[in-house]
């Protein structure tokens, strides 16, 4: 039964982007500009917009959630007008170690949520003014009904029967993870004493320091992405099994405030060292947590209900990278749907690069790989470049080897030997399952 209200007439689209974060607009997205840079239609496509957080549109006080900061160094032209920094060379800091790391070809870029939420808002507007996309809106689905030639998808606001379905919202995955962290991170965008001496280098972004306090199981990172010399975004960030309570999160940032050299307190109260800086202004706050598992996910959920964003798999396991994940899924999925063809997502990552990332993910949850000596590793003895394809999953398999011989040979060996064990029970279980019944 529907619980929308018994006057509201089921509306028919095309396409009902269920879940509007980031994979939802992405997508959105990259269907507004397909339609802008394609042929006139005889008639609108009809597209429903299903969450109940608004992000396009601004709020009462006349700005967008800053909610998020995603970072890429794939170009992704669509979101490229959204940009705020980018960068030709980061670092990345470990115990005795600084790398300076020159990235080209690539850029490390910085998109803000609300900035690219206006800029899909503004194109979704074009697209409409233009006369080739009608966009509904509906709060949050209360139900998703596949069927062989219609979804029906329901909601508080009125249903919907769509063509097809692009649905982004958590749901469990095809087999259970074997092993599991989280991504989770608070960031702060910190404005410093304009008396004192700028203590950030506008061009050199920090993307991994390995200097903070470990946790116990999984590694710990601060990322600092400068705006001015005086402004920045000041992260901390844990791969572990569990989110921090509001205390650890401060504690983490007070110890890489201070390796930063600034004041750790929030309040800028003197701590007995007069080289530290002082923030004299939290301007936003972020705070997050992503999944990193090594499950198996699908893209189909039934005959014309698609999976997108975490989801769909566009996660990497190792490191909870998605944005550039999403950016490709989108571009396909809206080039499929505007072609008149199945909006199958392709696989986010190689089959190949989700093995390697499920070694990872169990050595750094089990202390057989030290995550920091990995990482600078990995960075310290290839081209960075290289390095970053392989995290966005753009690799080939040659250039995977040369990775490959940069690892631990000991500890990745003995996790392969592990893994391929376990794999070779699930085929026995499954093979035994299958002759009984």
């Amino acid at each position: 039964m529907s619980d929308r209200p018994a006057d509201v007439p089921t509306e028919s689209v095309d396409v009902a982007v269920v879940g509007a974060g980031g994979a939802g607009l992405v997508a959105l997205h990259h269907l507004a500009l397909g339609l802008l840079r394609g042929p006139a239609r005889p008639s609108p496509l009809r597209v429903a917009l299903v969450d109940d957080v608004e992000r396009l549109a601004p709020g009462p006080d006349g700005e967008r959630p800053r909610d998020r900061t995603w970072c890429s160094w794939e170009p992704a032209p669509a979101a490229a007008p959204a940009v705020l920094r980018s960068w030709r060379a980061v670092e990345v800091l470990a115990p005795g170690a600084r790398l300076a790391l020159d990235v080209r070809p690539l850029r490390y870029r910085m998109l803000r949520g609300e900035d690219y939420y206006a800029l899909v808002d503004a194109d979704a507007a074009r697209a409409r003014r233009s006369g080739r996309l009608e966009l509904l809106r509906r709060p949050g689905a209360t139900a998703v009904e596949d069927g062989a030639e219609r979804v029906l998808v329901r909601t508080p606001g009125g249903d919907l029967e769509a063509a097809w379905v692009l649905d982004s919202r958590p749901c469990a995955p095809v087999r259970p993870a074997r092993t599991a962290l989280l991504q989770h991170f608070r960031g702060e965008v910190v404005r410093t004493d304009p008396a004192a001496p700028p203590p950030f280098e506008p061009d050199r972004p920090v993307l991994m320091d390995f200097r903070t306090p470990q946790p116990p199981v999984g590694l710990s990172f601060g990322y600092c992405l400068p705006l001015d010399g005086r402004t920045a975004l000041v992260e901390y960030t844990e791969f572990s099994p569990a989110v921090l309570d509001d205390a650890g999160y401060a504690r983490g940032l007070a110890a890489y405030r201070r390796l930063l050299g600034l004041r750790p307190d929030p309040h800028g109260r003197a701590d007995g060292d007069e080289r530290l800086v002082e923030v004299v202004a939290v301007d936003a706050v972020e705070q997050g947590a992503i999944p990193m598992a090594d499950d198996v996910r699908t893209s189909r959920a039934g005959a014309r209900v698609r999976r997108l964003g975490t989801a769909g798999g566009a996660t990497r396991a190792s490191t909870g990278y998605t944005f550039s994940a999403l950016q490709r899924q989108g571009a396909a999925v809206a080039a499929a749907l505007l072609a008149g063809r199945d909006p199958l997502p392709p696989a986010a990552y190689p089959r190949r690069h989700r093995w390697m990332d499920a070694l990872v993910l169990r050595g750094l949850a089990a202390g057989a790989l030290d995550g920091p000596a990995f990482f600078t590793r990995l960075f310290a003895a290839n081209p960075p470049d290289r390095v970053l394809r392989f995290l966005d999953g753009a690799t080939t398999r040659r250039e995977e080897l040369a990775l490959m011989a940069t690892a631990p040979r000991a500890a990745m060996a003995g996790l392969a030997v592990e893994d391929g064990l376990v794999r070779a029970r699930r085929r026995l279980s499954a093979a035994m399952s299958r002759s009984v019944h």
